[in-house]
């Protein structure tokens, strides 16, 4: 029996209306040229976030874990947590107005030990309803890591092979564009703006991009070349992370299979790898 069984089945759930102000914030923040009032896939990341008040934040921005009854995670004794994949289905557009609901459920959590320590993985079910119409089903995985005491990697002396790719951009993440994404997820974790804990404590090399704003750049590759809330799947995994300051290139082609998509360092390694549909 594991010790984290008591937490299987958990549930949260949170509620939000998309405003028009939120809307035009998350444009402004992707330099989109979208208009009208229905929103891109990735909207509802921006929606029903974390609430937990400052005095409850830990040293690393996120809140404080807990084994209080009311808690939704429980409190795995390891200090680095990331957002590591996401499987997610999308059944509805979500546009200005409605009442976006998010029911949480932990659905599993797990051991493992390897090459690259002690692990644990969470896995999180959400479930978002636009005025009671099922929008999008999400799976995300989220992993929590031993502290690292190995000095940051420097970039690697590859470079990226963008000609086996049908569509290319380009584009280097800067701290405002962090600063942005985080106010929008009022995402308080400080690898994404506090370049001394960054490099000190979690051992990056720099400040690092957000595992959801990489995804929500690949969906809008995505949506340049098929248009808007065209996706009815959609799934990533983060593979290394993405720096401030370095070139990102979002890349993707469509094949029999369906479509692929990846977000590859300026060294040509691979920051993100997606797969997506149509149907």
């Amino acid at each position: 029996m594991s010790a984290w069984d008591a937490w299987i089945g958990r549930t949260q759930q949170q509620t939000e209306i998309l405003t028009p102000a939120l809307l035009a914030r998350f444009r402004a923040t992707l330099d989109s040229s979208d208009s009208g009032d229905i929103a891109a896939q990735s909207i509802h990341w921006c929606l029903n976030t974390p609430q937990a008040a400052t005095a409850v934040l830990g040293p690393d921005g996120h809140p404080l874990r807990s084994d209080a009854p009311d808690s939704f995670l429980p409190p795995i004794p390891l200090p680095r947590r990331m957002w590591a994949s996401s499987a997610l289905e999308f059944h509805a557009p979500i546009g200005v107005g409605q009442t976006v609901q998010r029911r949480s459920t932990v659905a599993s959590i797990s051991e493992k030990s390897g090459s690259s320590g002690y692990l644990v993985f969470a896995e999180i079910d959400h479930a978002t309803f636009a005025d009671n119409v099922l929008a999008v089903q999400e799976r995300q995985t989220l992993v929590y890591r031993e502290a690292s005491a190995a000095p940051p990697a420097g970039l690697g002396e590859g470079t990226p092979d963008v000609s086996v790719w049908q569509w290319h951009r380009e584009l280097t993440p800067n701290a405002p564009l962090l600063f942005r994404y985080s106010a929008l997820t009022f995402n308080s974790h400080r690898i994404h703006y506090d370049a001394p804990y960054a490099v000190n404590e979690e051992r990056y090399r720099g400040l690092v991009v957000h595992g959801p704003l990489t995804a929500t750049l690949l969906l809008d590759l995505a949506a340049r070349e098929f248009g808007s809330n065209a996706l009815k799947r959609f799934s990533f995994r983060g593979q290394s992370p993405a720096f401030v300051g370095e070139a990102l290139h979002l890349v993707g082609r469509q094949n029999d299979a369906g479509i692929e998509l990846a977000a590859l360092g300026s060294d040509g390694r691979v920051v993100m790898s997606a797969t997506a549909g149509l149907s």
